[in-house]
């Protein structure tokens, strides 16, 4: 079962690290003043000029405006670097929202979310995705495409506002399912054998075809006694933190392979980097639920 499910998941389109983001999460929904301050590209009156005359430029706050009408409320946002001067105040920028019909619902030791994803330099659609954010590690995931989770995209024609806030509204309708899909990953038992499969395919997943610089075990690290039993869900948890908040040492060694110096991953900042490497774990997961005869 380890090889094959290892091979299945070798290659992998996740990008190089990009721009770093600026990130803030909070307990309760969060203010313009706090969005603006950590997202100014929320807040752009206007396109980069790189847009043609057909886009609509609409502010990525007023869609908030209207999502908070029809009851969302962003929990956390994240903004993207770029390299490009002229971009940075139109630049990529995330949203994490709940409605308030399941704000206090809890699905185990996580919460349900809307994840958004814009931006106003051509490099993105309207992007709208399920996600679960858990209490114990202050971890966002964003749900892989499969089982009905595919992402709703809006381009920037049109009635926007409208069609992002109907997308909010499906992707709302799914989240009981992926409620479910957790349950499941929740009660399945892993081996080590599984988790050290899980935990090496996850490994060729981060770094494409790159050579990862530790052993996939490192990712199997647990950094609290919640993610001790040895269930998916918590070894998807404990892969996901390692893998997106970096922090792991290892030892450089150089061509004669001599200790050289000891170094620590670094933390997933790029937005695009974040989406892709979250969706591929989800998808690891739920191939694994299938192995083990999930229904």
């Amino acid at each position: 079962m380890q090889n094959s499910f290892v091979s299945h998941f070798t290659s992998s389109n996740v990008p190089r690290f990009s721009s770093s983001s600026r990130v803030l999460r909070s307990k309760s929904p969060l203010s313009d003043d706090q969005i603006r301050a950590v997202a100014p590209s929320v807040f752009a009156v206007s396109a980069h000029s790189s847009r043609s005359a057909r886009y609509a430029a609409i502010p990525t706050s007023e869609v908030l405006s209207s999502l908070r009408r029809e009851g969302f409320q962003p929990f956390a946002v994240t903004q993207g670097g770029s390299r490009d001067e002229e971009k940075r105040g139109f630049t990529k920028h995330m949203l994490r929202l709940r409605h308030e019909s399941n704000m206090l619902a809890q699905v185990g030791d996580s919460f349900q979310e809307i994840v958004l994803v814009n931006s106003h330099d051509g490099t993105s659609s309207y992007q709208l995705m399920a996600g679960m954010f858990r209490l114990v590690c202050s971890n966002g995931m964003v749900v892989g495409a499969g089982n009905g989770f595919d992402e709703v995209r809006v381009k920037h024609t049109g009635d926007v506002t409208t069609a992002v806030i109907d997308g909010c509204v499906t992707i709302l309708g799914r989240l009981p399912e992926v409620s479910t899909e957790v349950e499941t990953f929740n009660r399945l038992q892993l081996t080590e054998g599984e988790r050290n499969a899980f935990a090496t395919a996850a490994l060729a997943v981060r770094y494409d075809e790159q050579e990862a610089p530790f052993d996939a075990g490192k990712l199997l690290t647990v950094k609290r006694s919640e993610d001790a039993p040895s269930t998916l869900w918590n070894t998807l948890n404990t892969v996901q933190e390692n893998v997106i908040r970096g922090g792991l040492g290892y030892v450089l060694r150089d061509e004669q392979g001599r200790r050289k110096q000891i170094r620590r991953t670094r933390e997933v900042a790029g937005i695009d980097q974040n989406v892709k490497l979250n969706r591929g774990l989800w998808v690891l997961a739920q191939e694994m639920a299938k192995l083990k005869g999930a229904n």
